[in-house]
């Protein structure tokens, strides 16, 4: 799924995707289209603008998504500070502009993510959310 609001860059996001074999289920460019799309479809992941045409509505889509349909989300944006401390629980961002390289990597590592739940190495141009870098508090070292 693509939530983006620039429609040329929508467009060359889909190419991407389809060469690479993914089935683009959907586009949306604002929260309610986004929303709407993923309640008809159920994406297993979805890249996310972070400033859509109804403000910086990309993180409220992040936390739906992930909380209502498991979807694996990859913010794209071209203002990192907008994106929220704690990611809303997506898996990572990739800052604007981005070459298809870089998605088709981003993509492979979400695979991969999706499929066995785990995280190797992020690609170059990919900001590792934090929650997948700090050890869950019942697995940090204990002290004494």
């Amino acid at each position: 799924m693509i939530v983006e609001d620039q429609a040329i860059l929508a467009m060359e996001l889909e190419l991407v995707l389809n060469d690479l074999g993914c089935d683009v289920i959907g586009s949306a460019m604002d929260q309610a289209g986004a929303l709407a799309v993923a309640d008809r479809e159920r994406p297993a992941l979805a890249l996310v603008d972070v400033n859509l045409l109804d403000g910086v509505t990309g993180p409220l889509i992040a936390q739906r998504l992930v909380a209502d349909y498991g979807t694996t989300v990859v913010f794209l944006t071209a203002n990192p500070e907008q994106i929220p401390e704690g990611f809303a629980g997506a898996l990572g961002a990739v800052c604007k502009p981005f070459d298809a390289q870089t998605i088709k990597a981003v993509v492979a590592f979400a695979e991969q993510f999706i499929l066995h739940r785990t995280v190797g190495q992020p690609p170059r141009r990919f900001r590792l959310a934090p929650w997948l870098t700090t050890p869950p508090a019942d697995l940090a070292p204990h002290s004494g």
